[in-house]
């Protein structure tokens, strides 16, 4: 059974959809069966992988959470041989509504996935911004989830609602949900403030925290422009490097636990 991972904040721009896209590609290239599912209806994660939302209309996650497709039909290959998309779509935004009468509702993510999580390593789900009903599926149909956190001013703001949030899912809906680490994003060591959140969220959540820091990198930034992970756009960058470096971290965590 592959591990499936959700990159959960709803605080928006801290740097989730670029965790997901490029933690899943560097998961891939060290060869590693990785399916990336974008479960934003912005489709931010779509097009960073050059596919565009609009024409995934039909064949998208929304028809999945709907029960109209099986996950293994929207499926998307990728320059990566070993890197697989489910692409989203703004229909996704009505999924909430459609299933809110369900009495499975919380749990439409977690049967679609139940279905092909035996042919991938790692699933990757980048979440919406948000705590709505899309994200808490989401988060009943992980094992783990990743917290980015922006080291910048309010970086704190808003992670109590969100630990809230994976506590009530542990007691209600998935006993074995686990934070898989507090990721800090977009940092510059030249700034003092930045240096400042890097301590106090270590201090705050200790171990919790991945030692691989994501820096601020031109490259990181421009590569979702052009349709790619920072991989396959500049692989010398450090953008490169640091998600490399969060991959192996990962992979090693989990080996222990494994072992």
């Amino acid at each position: 059974m592959g591990k499936v991972i959700a990159i959960a904040n709803q605080k928006g721009g801290v740097g989730k959809t670029t965790t997901a896209i490029n933690l899943a590609a560097s998961l891939a290239v060290m060869e590693k069966k990785t399916l990336l599912i974008d479960a934003d209806p912005q489709a931010n994660t779509t097009s960073g992988m050059d596919f565009a939302p609009d024409s995934n209309s039909g064949s998208s996650l929304y028809e999945v959470l709907i029960g109209q497709k099986k996950i293994s039909e929207v499926v998307l290959d990728t320059p990566i041989s070993h890197l697989k998309v489910v692409p989203s779509h703004i229909n996704l935004v009505g999924a909430e509504i459609e299933l809110i009468s369900e009495s499975w509702k919380e749990m439409a993510m977690k049967r679609a996935l139940s279905q092909v999580a035996d042919q991938y390593e790692y699933i990757i789900i980048d979440c919406s911004p948000s705590l709505g009903l899309i994200t808490v599926n989401c988060l009943t149909a992980a094992d783990s989830v990743i917290i980015p956190v922006q080291t910048e001013f309010f970086a704190l703001e808003g992670l109590g609602k969100l630990l809230n949030t994976i506590k009530l899912i542990q007691t209600r809906l998935n006993p074995h949900l686990t934070i898989e680490g507090f990721l800090l994003t977009m940092y510059d060591g030249r700034l003092r403030l930045a240096n400042q959140v890097v301590e106090e969220v270590r201090n705050h959540f200790g171990t919790l925290v991945f030692e691989t820091v994501i820096q601020r990198n031109v490259r990181l930034s421009e590569a979702p422009s052009h349709g790619k992970p920072v991989i396959l756009y500049d692989a010398i960058s450090a953008g490169t490097n640091n998600y490399l470096n969060l991959a192996r971290e990962i992979l090693n965590k989990n080996q222990q636990k494994n072992d």
